[in-house]
């Protein structure tokens, strides 16, 4: 097998990581939960407002996994980084090549002065599992993960006064 190297993630990758995005939701079970589209990562990664980063593990041109993360805040922490989703594929899953990619979020961590790196895995996910319990990691089984859908935040009522201080522009910009 070639090498897999691991390096930051450019904008001419994301066709690739969008690919690795849906065979996820199909390992998932949810290959019909994606409405991401690559225009809205081109826009929430490398716009003006970008909102992610991510590693890729590329072997002979080929992306092979993603580690895509973003900076998070915790009021009672401080700066965090949320790994939002590590996907190998699946004829390289087992290899190691998602212990490097989680390895690099972890440096970003450091790096950045974050005081947590927080992320999520389903309960039935057992390689996953296996993986993080043998890091040393926390898996927390007090929380709840609560989420709005994007029809429930439309449907949601907003206090009016609440809803007008969002959508005023701000004095200064």
């Amino acid at each position: 097998m070639s090498t897999i190297t691991i390096r930051r993630g450019q904008e001419a990758d994301l066709p690739q990581v969008l690919a690795l995005i849906q065979e996820l939701a199909v390992y998932e079970r949810a290959p019909h939960e994606v409405t991401n589209t690559l225009e809205d990562m081109q826009r929430d990664g490398f716009g003006p407002d970008a909102i992610f980063k991510f590693f890729v593990a590329e072997q002979e041109g080929k992306i092979q996994g993603i580690a895509l993360y973003y900076t998070a805040y915790s009021t009672w922490k401080g700066r965090m980084l949320y790994l939002e989703d590590l996907v190998v594929t699946e004829e390289l899953r087992g290899t190691g090549i998602g212990k490097r990619l989680f390895d690099a979020v972890v440096a970003e961590a450091r790096h950045t002065g974050a005081n947590r790196m927080k992320w999520q895995v389903l309960e039935w996910n057992e390689p996953a599992i296996g993986f993080y319990k043998k890091i040393g990691a926390n898996l927390d089984p007090e929380w709840h993960n609560g989420n709005l859908t994007m029809e429930q935040l439309q449907a949601y009522t907003c206090d009016p006064a609440v809803e007008m201080i969002v959508t005023q522009p701000q004095e200064g910009k």
